[in-house]
């Protein structure tokens, strides 16, 4: 499983997706833009070109004194050299980036080791490498240095076989693209998503990753992707026994994955024996096998199916009694088998500990501080809840005393029109007039003859008697017109034998009438309220209720209500 990953691991750089052949003039090139041209080059092994690119982005950065492209220029070299070389440029990019502020360093530095170790088939130092890198990006909030490690630390997992946890990480960065951008990065997460996938058989998903994959490469034209994706769909098909179309698949894209990647091509000699197999063709199985054996020891990178291939080996040639190959074969059985057991040993030990078991308390943290922040959201939102209850029950409260008050006064308006109406029967209709004390009267209307204050009294009972209040549009002036005198007489007289302004013993008139026919007429009593207000003389019913409201100090619908459950009880 780890051998299908090794050229898929991330760098941590953008790849570019257009090659181009011409590497004269570097110099009019950006620092990107040499970065871009390196990774084209070296991802389609064209190594001379991308270690030609590699020292001119050094000697560029160091003749600009850039410590942070110095770094990347030692990172883009080293992918050129053998291990221990390699590894003195890593050290170099920690020495020149040792006094450099920010998030990048040297979180960047111990992922680039790791890798190294990781490609070197050192499972155990790039572990610890990732852990060392994870830390410092934790530490300095580095998001996306935290997903390369979370990744690489993936990768690890899949090795050891735990497939299903690491493609929890790989379909969280396939569809969460906040922190892994760009397209190279995407189609990485998604082939080590398919390989998870067929190695715990949940074989739809895988399927639908893989056609998605080919739509893809066959989109850009990337030929190696297109050959990377029939070998996946190849494993699709050994997993479903599709045998004979397996062996078909994987013959085809042999060629074109051992030019990029021997290690996957080991990866897919395996699978081809596995084809074999299952079609009975022991000779095919042993003579493919032996073939990986023969790519191994030139690389002698290990996965975890190799005691798988030597165990054949060793039992077939042991059924041939060829005992010099038998021996070959348990000898190299033996190395590998070592080999693995130090591996596993130490990542099965190390991974819970030094990742696992960090990410579990550090979730369980995460979701302590979750329910404090739901356990302060639920007291926040029960005192407002609180708060809000308390404003209803005070408005309900401040309510039902306005509606009680309201009533009350009601009830003795009610009152007062029968009291009223008593002794008007009595008087027979008439109104009594109280004379005001002979000193105020002299005050009031001292300017104004007194046979025309009479005059004008006599008209202002007439104008009530017979109701003329009720007519829409009266005026101070229309009235005094109508009983021919003037305004300054007519206003002087109102407010000194009626103690008000024309405008309020206007609507006094009117609004108690109002109350008076409201009790006696029970189909005035159902009108509309623009009704009502139209014969008393008011333009509108906002107006007519608003001096209701000024005039009795209730409202309209309250004295109504109340002369209706009087007249109820009355009833009953």
């Amino acid at each position: 499983m780890k051998n299908i990953f090794s050229i898929i691991i991330l760098l941590f750089n953008n790849l570019a997706a257009a090659q181009n052949n011409n590497i004269d003039a570097l110099y009019e090139f950006k620092y990107s833009q040499l970065k871009n041209k390196f990774y084209d080059y070296y991802d389609h092994n064209q190594f001379p070109q991308s270690e030609q690119i590699a020292k001119y982005y050094l000697q560029k950065a160091k003749k600009e004194k850039n410590a942070l492209e110095i770094a990347e220029g030692y990172n883009l070299i080293h992918f050129n050299k053998d291990f221990p070389v390699a590894l003195k440029y890593i050290d170099s990019i920690a020495a020149i980036t040792k006094d450099i502020k920010g998030s990048l360093y040297p979180a960047r530095t111990y992922l680039i080791k790791g890798n190294l170790y990781y490609k070197n088939d050192n499972l155990k130092a790039a572990l610890d490498s990732y852990i060392l890198g994870l830390k410092y990006a934790k530490e300095r909030n580095d998001k996306r240095q935290v997903a390369y490690a979370d990744i690489n630390i993936a990768y690890i997992n899949s090795y050891i076989g735990k497939n299903a946890e690491a493609a929890k990480i790989f379909r969280h960065y396939l569809y969460n693209r906040k922190d892994i951008t760009d397209d190279y990065q995407h189609n990485q997460m998604r082939i080590a998503l398919i390989s998870c996938y067929l190695d715990i058989n949940k074989l739809d998903s895988a399927n639908i990753l893989i056609r998605e994959g080919q739509v893809s490469a066959i989109t850009s034209k990337n030929t190696y992707d297109i050959s990377l994706y029939s070998f996946l769909s190849a494993k699709y098909d050994l997993k479903l026994r599709k045998y004979k179309t397996t062996v078909t698949k994987l013959s085809k894209v042999y060629d074109d994955i051992i030019r990029i990647n021997p290690n996957n091509a080991n990866i897919a000699l395996y699978n081809l024996g596995k084809a074999y197999y299952g079609l009975k063709n022991k000779e095919k199985v042993v003579e493919t096998y032996t073939k990986l054996d023969s790519n191994l020891q030139k690389t002698d990178i290990t996965f975890p199916e190799l005691r798988e291939i030597y165990t054949y080996l060793i039992d077939y040639y042991k059924e041939k009694n060829d005992k010099e190959k038998q021996l070959y074969y348990i000898d190299r059985f033996l190395k590998t088998d070592k080999k693995l057991d130090e591996q596993f040993q130490y990542l099965l030990t190390e991974l819970p500990k030094k990742y696992d078991t960090p990410n579990l308390l550090q979730e369980k943290e995460n979701i302590i501080d979750e329910l404090k922040k739901r356990k302060l959201l639920s007291y926040l939102t029960i005192g407002i809840m609180t708060l809000l209850l308390l404003t209803l029950l005070l408005l309900y409260y401040k309510s039902r005393k306005l509606v009680r008050k309201n009533e009350k006064i009601a009830q003795n308006l009610i009152h007062s029109v029968e009291e009223r109406n008593k002794i008007q029967t009595k008087a027979e209709a008439k109104e009594i007039f109280i004379e005001k004390p002979l000193q105020q009267e002299e005050k009031t209307i001292k300017n104004i003859p007194e046979e025309v204050v009479q005059t004008i009294l006599k008209e202002l009972e007439y104008f009530e008697k017979h109701q003329r209040f009720l007519k829409k549009g009266i005026t101070l002036s229309s009235l005094a017109q109508s009983i021919n005198t003037n305004t300054a007489y007519l206003s002087e007289v109102i407010n000194s034998h009626k103690e008000k302004s024309f405008t309020t013993y206007l609507n006094d008139l009117r609004i108690d009438y109002a109350l008076k026919r409201l009790v006696e007429d029970k189909l005035f009593r159902a009108y509309k309220l623009a009704i009502i207000a139209d014969e008393l003389g008011y333009n509108n019913a906002q107006a007519f209720t608003a001096a209701f409201k000024k005039n009795t100090q209730t409202t309209l619908s309250a004295y109504i209500k109340e002369i209706q459950k009087q007249q109820s009880s009355k009833e009953i």
